[in-house]
């Protein structure tokens, strides 16, 4: 596994404005907060020039577009829960979770040898399906910013082209229980997307962009 570059986080506007070393205390100062604005930089001295500016200078989209102005937080359903994956390398090593929405506190947590970031945000949607049913919170939104996910689970199928070999014999099988989950039951959960252009990262995002 590669090791990951150090990341600086910007918040030009959150609880505490300033330079933060790991998404996590980042985290702490967007979390709930209206039309937070932040953006992460490979380098302390990068961070401390973008700090010094103004965050929309920094936040562009490919081809040097401004990004839209950030719609108003109050619409997202803060009572739910919010998944995502990350791999490295597609495919890699992959891993998931799901944390309660308005805290950040991470409800489950699995992690593989091998697999793909939509395997892995298909199964995230399915495992959050799955404890909401359990605990009788069968109302609860489930966020992802994952459209291709969302579609397998509405399909009921993981359309995967990720080759079962001895690396990736466990993961089959765990995407296997998960069809096998769905066709065996209903859930009125919402499955609501993410919108991270204008809210930010979903707050399951493993924070290494």
């Amino acid at each position: 596994m590669a090791k990951q570059s150090k990341k600086y986080y910007v918040v030009w506007q959150g609880h505490t404005p300033g330079i933060y070393d790991s998404w996590t205390d980042c985290q702490l100062q967007i979390k709930a907060f209206p039309n937070a604005q932040y953006k992460s930089f490979d380098s302390r001295q990068a961070a401390e020039a973008a700090f010094k500016g103004n965050y929309w200078t920094y936040a562009k989209t490919a081809g040097s577009k401004p990004t839209p102005k950030p719609a108003s937080r109050s619409s997202i359903v803060w009572e739910s829960i919010s998944v995502d994956a990350a791999c490295s390398g597609n495919p890699g090593v992959m891993e998931y979770q799901g944390v309660d929405t308005s805290t950040g506190h991470r409800l489950f947590h699995k992690k593989f040898n091998m697999g793909t970031n939509n395997i892995g945000e298909f199964l995230a949607i399915v495992h959050a399906l799955a404890l909401l049913q359990k605990e009788g919170k069968r109302q609860m939104p489930i966020y992802s910013d994952s459209v291709n996910a969302m579609k397998w689970v509405k399909q009921k199928k993981a359309k995967t082209k990720l080759e079962l070999n001895a690396q990736t014999a466990e993961l089959h099988e765990v995407i296997k229980r998960a069809e096998n989950w769905l066709a065996a039951n209903t859930y009125d959960n919402p499955l609501l997307k993410w919108e991270t252009e204008s809210w930010g990262e979903i707050p399951a995002d493993f924070g290494r962009k």
